[in-house]
């Protein structure tokens, strides 16, 4: 072990923080790089998907909502691709390169488990396409429920320029959240909307749950040691699928069976917003 691997893994096993790329090595480095520009890449590729339901938004008060989570999701990836610039990452190029592709979407029936299909690193659920005011909401109800799971970790990890970055981002998902909520219930306690809620939000939780990782991943068990993540995969996804049953339970939703399919799951998996 280096003097400069020994000096970074005392800080990280004392609670330290570190705050600058001289004092990580290249394999801190990488990995922290790796999952900042998965976040970063979905924050701009949900801000994409977002932008036709500004116009499509139901009554003036939603349009202005949307709006909002756009341009909040926009200030996200900016934020991130920020600390990524830090690090000596070449931002201009890479969004340049992968502009054309941060729109692409899948048909609205396809089923792609796990799989990431480009060559960006958005979370694979940012390929499925928002073509309904139910789709809109139930994403936000279980995706960026899902991300604010994950978020928690980033919120105690051991690069401090994040953490404080989180924080904003963190506050600014849970209105994210909160406005999914409300539409759930609304949607779900009307005998008009209820199965069209039901129906949605199967497909949304399906694929939320497919967003965490395998269980005992050797990568997360590398990402815990230099703390850039706090919990197995298992651990965030249950933690997420607990809270989304209760809920359920309240607005009179079934939460529909999810069989892993562990050979297509990605060895890690990060979000956001």
């Amino acid at each position: 072990m280096s003097s400069l691997e020994q000096t970074m893994m005392s800080k990280i096993t004392t609670g330290e923080r570190l705050e600058s790329a001289g004092e990580m090595t290249p394999e801190y480095r990488d990995n922290l790089v790796h999952l900042m520009t998965m976040q970063a890449d979905s924050e701009l590729a949900g801000g994409y998907g977002y932008v036709p339901w500004i116009m499509k938004a139901p009554g003036v008060e939603e349009k202005h909502v949307v709006a909002q989570i756009v341009k909040d999701e926009l200030r996200h990836a900016a934020v991130m691709y920020g600390l990524l610039a830090d690090l000596g990452v070449d931002v201009d190029r890479h969004v340049a390169v992968h502009d054309q592709i941060f729109t692409m979407r899948i048909e609205p029936d396809a089923d792609i488990g796990t799989q990431r299909i480009t060559s960006d690193k958005r979370v694979n659920i940012f390929y499925y396409p928002i073509d309904t005011w139910p789709d809109f909401v139930f994403f936000n109800f279980c995706m960026d429920r899902g991300a604010g799971h994950q978020l928690e970790d980033v919120r105690q990890c051991s690069y401090g320029p994040w953490v404080r970055a989180i924080e904003g981002i963190f506050k600014e998902e849970k209105f994210h959240i909160r406005h999914g909520e409300f539409w759930v219930k609304k949607l779900s306690e009307d005998p008009a909307t209820h199965d069209e809620a039901q129906t949605t939000f199967n497909k949304w939780y399906i694929r939320t749950m497919n967003i965490f990782g395998r269980p005992g991943s050797p990568k997360n068990q590398r990402y815990r040691e230099l703390r850039l993540k706090l919990r197995d995969n298992d651990e965030v996804r249950q933690a997420f699928a607990r809270e989304v049953a209760n809920l359920c339970e309240k607005f009179g939703l079934r939460v529909p069976e999810w069989k892993p399919k562990w050979g297509e799951l990605p060895e890690e998996a990060h979000i956001p917003g």
